[in-house]
């Protein structure tokens, strides 16, 4: 049966703890500041103005997000694909939400706010990589922040390396290959992913 409204969704859920109520903050903590010094990692969701939406994947070195004031961060953006789906939503939508990971810790960092792009800005050298500062950076205003709990982790035992079988699933050559049309053969495109070759433009030419 199908839920068609929040009355029906409350019947099922039940009534959230007072602590899961309680623990959105509109700043950040020193709590809050030592999660980002310690993640690589973040996941940005971004909607366009019609609500369609993208998650976008975002690594640097442990503390990459910069911390502007206790209600502003940075997230620099490095050379990628170019289609740039999460800025073009940001642009047309800026509400965006934000899930902090640290590897092996079973919580994340969740940030909602509202985002700009900015080219240049004087802590743009703070957030220099191997020699190349960012493209561009995503600013985001903070709305809402919180600590979310483990059980999504326990449950999926993500972090738990006897569990991971990578070696089940094709290349990512091979994953190019079967879902699209490509010119390059699996050999072609097993050569441009080879780590030694690909690892080159992480941060520029």
């Amino acid at each position: 049966m199908q839920i068609t409204s929040v009355t029906e969704l409350e019947e099922l859920l039940g009534s959230p703890m007072p602590r899961a109520v309680t623990k959105e903050r509109d700043r950040l903590c020193q709590t809050d500041r030592d999660w980002l010094a310690l993640s690589p990692f973040v996941l940005v969701g971004t909607a366009d103005a019609g609500g369609n939406c993208d998650v976008s994947p975002k690594g640097d070195p442990p503390g990459f997000t910069h911390v502007l004031d206790d209600r502003t961060i940075v997230v620099p953006e490095r050379p990628g694909n170019r289609r740039a789906d999460g800025f073009h939503n940001i642009l047309a939508n800026p509400h965006v939400g934000l899930l902090f990971l640290v590897p092996g810790r079973r919580e994340t960092l969740r940030i909602n706010g509202r985002a700009r792009l900015l080219t240049d800005a004087p802590w743009f050298e703070d957030l220099v990589v191997e020699g190349h500062r960012p493209i561009l950076a995503l600013v985001v205003d903070i709305d809402t922040i919180f600590f979310h709990c483990q059980k999504a982790f326990m449950r999926s035992a993500l972090w738990k390396s006897e569990t991971w079988t990578p070696e089940l699933l094709p290349t990512h050559a091979k994953l190019v290959k079967s879902v699209q049309d490509t010119a390059e053969s699996v050999e072609e495109l097993e050569a441009y992913y080879a780590e030694s070759t690909y690892r080159r433009g992480l941060y520029g030419a």
